[in-house]
């Protein structure tokens, strides 16, 4: 009885989240209202445009960090040598925090670039296992929440149906920017190989490269790159 008072006066945990990621979808939404008007080789400049963003933001500290790993590398002092792991590790965070900081900044016209080629993508066609597919899939608003909370680290629970393989596309895009690799486990074989295709179609118009494990032999330098 208590949980029903308590949500009838302040909403659902649910509808809080979904309201507290408004002014993030309004974002979005202002994002794609310039990326309309831009060409297709335009829009596909962004993943470039958003690499070096990313770069500059975080050029300083990686820079830093390359530097004290190499120094490192050649230090013969044991105590020395402790220093400079502990330097490492800090900077490791530093880097961490500044590229999750530049993640954030870039986020609304990243999730917004990817609805906005989704939408360019509908009517052509794909091959899926063998089969050519049309695409006719782009993100609703409910999506780009999902999207923008799994990048947040946060579970997205979402029914059979409810598009979870495209929503799957927002974080995986914003995060594959970093040149790092960004990784989704699906546990069937058969999924992991079809979705790595279709929505693969999306992605490879943006400069992005995709690989499946299972497309791979074991021990092979294929599978390493995947």
């Amino acid at each position: 009885m208590l949980k029903k008072i308590l949500a009838g006066v302040f909403g659902t945990r649910q509808a809080r989240e979904v309201k507290r990621m408004q002014p993030l979808l309004a974002e979005i939404k202002q994002a794609e209202e310039r990326l309309k008007a831009l060409s297709e080789e335009e829009l596909k400049a962004q993943t470039p445009k958003f690499r070096a963003i990313l770069a500059e933001r975080t050029g300083a500290v990686h820079g830093e960090l390359d530097r004290i790993k190499a120094e490192k590398h050649e230090c013969a002092d044991p105590v020395k040598r402790d220093e400079l792991d502990k330097r490492t590790h800090e900077l490791e965070d530093e880097y961490k925090k500044v590229l999750a900081a530049a993640l954030d900044e870039i986020q609304p016209e990243a999730l917004g670039t990817v609805r906005e080629a989704a939408r360019r993508l509908v009517g052509t066609q794909v091959m899926v296992t063998g089969h050519e597919m049309p695409w006719d899939m782009v993100p609703y608003d409910v999506q780009l929440i999902g999207g923008s909370n799994l990048h947040r680290g946060r579970i997205a629970e979402m029914a059979t149906g409810e598009g979870k393989t495209l929503v799957a596309t927002l974080p995986l895009y914003l995060n594959g920017l970093t040149g790092r690799g960004a990784h989704l486990i699906t546990v069937n074989n058969y999924l992991a190989r079809r979705d790595s295709q279709w929505m693969g179609h999306l992605f490879t118009y943006l400069g992005l490269t995709v690989g499946c494990i299972d497309d791979t032999e074991p021990q092979s330098p294929e599978r390493r790159v995947a």
